[in-house]
């Protein structure tokens, strides 16, 4: 995957974060893709990129219960 500029995406927190403020994840759903996520208590550190394949898939077990939670 060929790096892609982040410095203008649009972060929203992730839908399965912990509302009282730990456990943050945030998305951005800027680039067709790739889904970046990162930690939105440090918005300035690492961000990990994943294929919108692969991030699809991890997102449909989650909803299907597949993974640990």
């Amino acid at each position: 995957m060929r790096p892609i500029d982040l410095s203008a995406a649009a972060w929203r927190r992730s839908s399965y974060s912990n509302q009282d403020g730990g456990e943050c994840v945030e998305v951005s759903d800027d680039f067709a893709a790739a889904i970046p996520v990162r930690d939105s208590k440090v918005p300035h550190g690492p961000i990990l990129v994943f294929p919108s394949a692969d991030w699809s898939c991890f997102v449909a077990a989650l909803k299907d219960e597949q993974l640990g939670g």
